[in-house]
C-alpha cells in the first residue's frame, strides 16, 4: 500500500511540473528565417506563431508564390524548433527516462 501511495504522489508531482512547464514554454520563443532572412517567424514554446517579419523587398518583387513559400518555410521551421524545445524540456523533467504515459499535446 505504501508503494502505491508513493506512485500517486510521484504522479502528482509530475503533473504539477508539467503544468509549470506549459506555462514556462508559453514565455519562451524560438525563431526561424527563410530566404536568407527575408522572412522570419517567431513561435512560443508551445508552437504558436507570435510574430512574422517580412523584408519589404520581397513584397516589392510581386512574386506572391515565392513569398508564400518563404512564409511557409519559416513558420514550419519555427514550429519544429518549438516542438524540439518541448521535447528537450520534457526529457529534463523525466530525467531522460521515457514517461509511462502519453503526455498531453500543448
Amino acid at each position: 500500500m505504501n508503494n502505491f501511495q508513493q506512485i500517486l504522489e510521484m504522479g502528482q508531482q509530475v503533473q504539477a511540473r508539467l503544468t509549470q512547464l506549459q506555462a514556462e514554454l508559453g514565455q519562451k520563443t524560438v525563431s526561424s528565417s527563410s530566404g536568407g532572412g527575408m522572412v522570419t517567424a517567431t513561435a512560443d514554446g508551445k508552437g504558436r506563431i507570435r510574430g512574422l517579419k517580412i523584408d519589404p523587398s520581397v513584397v516589392q518583387g510581386g512574386d506572391v508564390e515565392m513569398l508564400e513559400d518563404l512564409v511557409l518555410a519559416a513558420v514550419s521551421e519555427a514550429q519544429t524548433r518549438a516542438q524540439q524545445l518541448y521535447e528537450e524540456e520534457v526529457r529534463k523533467l523525466s530525467g531522460g527516462f521515457p514517461l509511462p504515459f502519453q503526455l498531453p499535446d500543448l
